[in-house]
């Protein structure tokens, strides 16, 4: 049974969660992502990984919960460990990762979501948030770290202790979601599809892979560093990109007044 489909078109990884009904992640589910994600980063005809959900009602609710009741203590600390290196991978490749959120985004299925880059979910698609604490448990993919890097702490703990669920629009208002997309902004197409066609964006011959994937390094790096360090490192990512034929392409199409034709090299 393959539990995350793997499609690869334009330059774009298109990784679906396949779980129905509510797409819940078991440990052969992240063992599968997890594979998934370590591919995409070696590909080198791969500039941007997009994670969505099967069907048209989930993202993704989280971990199983009969999983959970069943496990033995030490299967749920080793379970957690790997989930935890999994999403980190996705935050260190250096690509672009897009979460397209087209249904319900809730426990484990937002912490899934917040390790990637962009989160665009689509309008009434369902509800989001971290309900974990009426489990009398807490956001243990690393919700607790990424909310409150995201969002600042007083309002981390309040979604967190609460465990409310929002819309999309309330999300996107608070900052949790990137942008909110409506039918006018799908102009005809599935959710998926425009949310790949988005993701082309960022796909050579139209932008710089590498200076987006640098950018990347730089702003989840960055932060976890003082500060001098992390000038450090962002001169080392720019003297890297100068070498690149893209920036001497970049740099070339701007004093010629042309379009630049990026190759992700």
């Amino acid at each position: 049974m393959t539990r995350v489909r793997v499609d690869v078109t334009d330059g774009v990884c298109v990784l679906t969660l396949c779980e129905p009904p509510a797409n819940t992640y078991s440990y052969a589910m992240m063992r599968e992502l997890d594979a998934a994600v370590l591919d995409a980063r070696m590909n080198p005809a791969v500039h941007v990984i997009v994670l969505v959900g099967a069907g048209d009602k989930f993202f993704c609710a989280g971990a199983g919960i009969g999983m959970l009741k069943d496990a033995t203590p030490e299967f749920k600390y080793y379970f957690c460990l790997h989930a935890n290196e999994t999403l980190n991978r996705f935050e260190q490749t250096p690509k672009l990762v897009i979460a397209a959120l087209n249904g319900h985004t809730v426990g484990g299925g937002l912490e899934v979501a917040l390790a990637a880059d962009l989160r665009i979910a689509r309008q009434g698609a369902g509800k989001i948030g971290l309900p974990e604490v009426t489990l009398g448990v807490l956001p243990g993919t690393g919700g607790t770290q990424r909310l409150v890097r995201l969002l600042g702490k007083g309002r981390a703990m309040e979604l967190m202790i609460s465990g409310r669920l929002m819309t999309m629009d309330e999300a996107l208002t608070l900052g949790l979601v990137t942008e909110v997309w409506d039918e006018e902004r799908l102009a005809g197409q599935s959710f998926r599809d425009a949310v790949v066609t988005y993701a082309q964006t960022f796909v050579p011959p139209h932008k710089a892979s590498l200076a987006v994937g640098r950018i990347k390094r730089a702003v989840q790096s960055g932060p976890e560093m003082g500060f001098g360090e992390s000038l450090a490192m962002e001169r080392e990512l720019q003297q890297l990109l100068f070498q690149s034929a893209d920036a001497k392409e970049g740099i070339a199409a701007n004093l010629e007044k042309r379009k630049p034709n990026f190759e992700g090299k």
